[in-house]
């Protein structure tokens, strides 16, 4: 069983513990704050579970693979000192804010002989190997994906404060948490994008509250959608010549129907998982326990398209993180 590290102490670390614990391949031993009263009250429902406020003590603990969840704009030092330290690292989407970064740990990973990995959950899902297996014989024509869900958070925005995902000191706003999942289906069902572009309804900071992309590929485009203050309920398409692909979401899968022009309906065999980090988890596991340098290399080269992908957006919407200021 691997010993698990925790940066970040949000409810999607809770998520995570609750997945890699029912995988029964991670034990949690070890978590990190800046304040150890927030570690203590992280891990007050686990066990056996060592505290720290200090990073470099936590990184000289005993544990194999670290899983930050901390915000946006630390995830690339926290990252590289992991890395020199000797764990594996499970970064939480997005890993970085800027394609070289991505590269960096890359080649610090493979100087330090471990793994990384972008908990981006969807891109692991069997469903989208259902998918791209059923595509496979069909010409595709476009499609629109959308991720758009109102944020807790807004409430706290509309008061006058700047909550983490709405900060540009802290990389937040809608492209990076949510538009990031249907880039990552795009790519993981269509391959390398030839370019992209974006815009976006901005806050001063230029965060952008929600927007609308377009990738594009050699003979058709994909649509994006992703937003913070709002909340988008239609479901997702895959046109081709003999139909459409309607997907109920573009992340955590639970149907896929196929409609041919005369209106006759295939249901692709998906199987959802009971939690929604489960696949990942297990994908990570088996990954560090039994390597596949193919695979893994595809998927070092998938995260390296996708975030190239995000600044290309980024740019052409006008989204400035306060570093890049």
């Amino acid at each position: 069983m691997l010993k698990l590290g925790i940066i970040g102490t949000g409810a999607i670390s809770h998520h995570f513990i609750e997945a890699a614990h029912t995988s029964q391949e991670f034990q949690l031993v070890a978590v990190y704050s800046r304040k150890l009263t927030t570690a203590q009250q992280f891990a007050s429902s686990y066990t056996d579970v060592s505290l720290f406020d200090n990073l470099e003590d936590f990184f000289q603990s005993e544990f194999d693979v670290v899983y930050i969840a901390s915000p946006n704009s630390l995830h690339f030092t926290q990252a590289k000192a992991a890395l020199s330290a000797g764990k594996h690292v499970i970064l939480e989407k997005p890993a970085v804010t800027q394609p070289q970064e991505w590269q960096d740990l890359v080649e610090i990973t493979q100087e330090n002989h471990r793994f990384i990995f972008e908990a981006a959950r969807n891109y692991h899902e069997e469903a989208f190997t259902v998918i791209k297996n059923f595509l496979a014989d069909k010409q595709v024509l476009g499609a629109d994906f959308n991720y758009a869900k109102y944020s807790s958070k807004m409430s706290d925005l509309l008061s006058g404060n700047t909550p983490n995902v709405f900060s540009d000191r802290f990389a937040g706003g809608a492209l990076m948490d949510l538009g990031i999942y249907p880039i990552y289906a795009a790519v993981r069902l269509f391959g390398k994008a030839l370019d992209a572009t974006y815009q976006a309804q901005q806050l001063y900071n230029t965060i952008d509250l929600n927007g609308d992309g377009i990738l594009s590929y050699p003979e058709y485009q994909v649509h994006i959608k992703a937003g913070k203050n709002i909340t988008s309920n239609l479901p997702c398409e895959i046109y081709t010549t003999d139909g459409t692909l309607t997907l109920n979401t573009i992340e955590h899968v639970r149907s896929a129907i196929f409609t041919d022009h005369q209106g006759n309906e295939t249901h692709l065999p998906i199987q959802q998982a009971p939690h929604t980090m489960t696949e990942e988890v297990a994908a990570f596991a088996n990954m560090i326990k039994q390597p596949n340098q193919k695979l893994y290399q595809d998927w070092l080269d998938d995260a390296t398209d996708v975030h190239k992908l995000l600044y290309t957006m980024r740019q052409t919407a006008g989204i400035r993180f306060e570093a890049e200021k």
